[in-house]
C-alpha cells in the first residue's frame, strides 16, 4: 500500500467516523422527549460553572456520599435523569439545591444506557462548560485531588489547550464476601471497599476509534477469566470541556471527535474513577437486573455475571493491595500526574 492509499483510508476514516457523530447528535435529538423536567434549577449555572452529568436509577445507598464528594471536588451544578427510581432516590435529588432533576421510564439500554438522554442535556446546558460525566458509582480522583479541586484542574487544562481528562475504572471490593460488610449512607465507601488488584491490566489501541483500550482488574480475574477478551472496559474520558457538536458514543469509553480520547499516556495527567459497585447491595441489584435486562446490550453474555453476583462472592486475593490514595496508584502507575504537579 502506497501512501497516498494510507491518506486515503485515513480520510475514508475520518469521514465515517465524522458521520457516526452526526448521526448520534440526531439520536439524541429525537430521544429528548424521553425525558421530563421534574426540578429545574438550571438557571443558577454560572458562565464558569463546573457540571456533573449523570442516569441513576434506585441509588439512595450511594447518593449522600458521591454529591458530597464532588460538591468538594468543586461541581457546581448536578444534572440527573431519574430512569424511575423507587427508592426515595428521585424526591432526595429533587430537594438538593444544586440538582435539576428531569425524570423518564422509557428503556435505559434502548437509551444507549443513558447516553441518549444525558446527550440532550450536555447539548442544551454544557457547552462551554467543563463537563464530568459519571455513574453514581463512581468517584473521580487525580493526583492531589484531596487538595487540589476541579477549578485547579481545569484551569491547568485550559492552560494547555486540553479540551479532555481521562481516567481508569478501578474496582473496589471489601476482604471478605461482599454482602457481609455494613455500610452506611453518607460514608465514604472506600472504607468498606478498600481492595483493589493491582497487576493484572492491558491496554491497546481500539482498532476503530483509536483510544486506549484499558481492561483488567478483579470483574476480568473473577467473572471473565475464561473470556477475557470480552471482560469490561476500564478507559474513559468522564471530564471533557464540552461542546454542542461532541458526543459519547459507548458510555464515556469512546467520544467524538476522537482527538478527545488523547487523554492517556506517560507524560498526560490522568486519573481513576474508584468504582463502588460492591457495596453490600449488590446481589439484591444484580438480581434486579437479570429481571430487567437493561444494563448490557448483549444481556445473556452478562448472565453469568450477574448470577454469581447474587451469591455472596469473595472478591479478595493474596495478590489484592489496600487502596490507601491517590499517590500509590501514581507509583503503581494506574494512574499519571504528566507535569500537572
Amino acid at each position: 500500500m502506497t501512501a497516498a492509499d494510507d491518506r486515503l483510508n485515513g480520510f475514508g476514516h475520518a469521514y465515517r467516523l465524522r458521520r457516526k457523530r452526526r448521526r448520534l447528535l440526531f439520536r439524541i435529538w429525537r430521544k429528548r422527549r424521553q425525558i421530563a423536567v421534574r426540578s429545574d434549577k438550571t438557571k443558577q449555572i454560572s458562565p464558569d460553572a463546573i457540571l456533573a452529568f449523570a442516569t441513576m436509577r434506585n441509588e439512595m445507598l450511594r447518593l449522600p456520599y458521591f454529591l458530597e464528594h464532588y460538591r468538594k471536588l468543586g461541581v457546581d451544578h448536578f444534572l440527573i435523569v431519574d430512569n424511575d427510581s423507587d427508592d426515595g432516590t428521585a424526591e432526595y435529588l429533587a430537594e438538593q439545591p444544586d440538582v435539576s432533576l428531569w425524570h423518564t421510564s422509557h428503556s435505559y439500554r434502548l437509551a444507549r444506557f443513558g447516553m441518549d438522554w444525558v446527550g440532550w442535556l450536555l447539548w442544551q446546558y454544557g457547552h462551554g462548560h467543563w463537563c464530568l460525566t459519571v455513574d453514581a458509582d463512581e468517584l473521580l480522583v487525580y493526583p492531589q485531588s484531596a487538595q487540589r479541586g476541579l477549578q485547579s484542574l481545569t484551569a491547568w487544562l485550559d492552560a494547555r489547550g486540553r479540551a479532555s481528562f481521562g481516567a481508569m475504572m478501578l474496582d473496589l471490593y471489601p476482604k471478605g464476601p461482599l454482602e457481609d460488610v455494613t455500610y452506611t449512607p453518607g460514608d465514604n465507601p472506600t472504607r468498606v471497599l478498600n481492595w483493589f488488584d493491582v497487576g493484572n491490566y492491558c491496554q491497546q489501541r481500539h482498532p476503530y476509534f483509536g483510544n486506549q483500550w484499558i481492561q483488567g482488574g478483579v470483574r476480568k480475574r473473577v467473572f471473565f477469566r475464561d473470556e477475557p477478551a470480552r471482560a469490561p472496559t476500564l478507559n474513559k474520558t468522564p471530564l471533557v470541556r464540552w461542546h454542542w457538536r461532541y458526543a459519547y458514543v459507548s458510555a464515556t469509553h469512546q467520544i467524538l471527535p476522537r482527538q478527545l480520547h488523547d487523554v492517556f499516556g506517560e507524560n498526560i495527567a490522568s486519573g481513576a474513577l474508584l468504582h463502588t459497585k460492591f457495596l453490600p447491595n449488590i446481589g439484591q441489584k444484580s438480581a434486579e437486573e437479570l429481571a430487567r435486562k437493561q444494563h448490557f446490550e448483549n444481556t445473556a453474555r452478562y448472565e453469568s455475571y450477574h448470577q454469581q453476583l447474587t451469591l455472596n462472592p469473595v472478591l479478595w486475593h493474596e495478590g489484592s493491595e489496600k487502596f490507601v490514595g491517590t499517590e500509590q496508584l501514581v507509583k503503581l502507575g494506574l494512574i499519571s500526574k504528566g507535569d500537572w504537579v
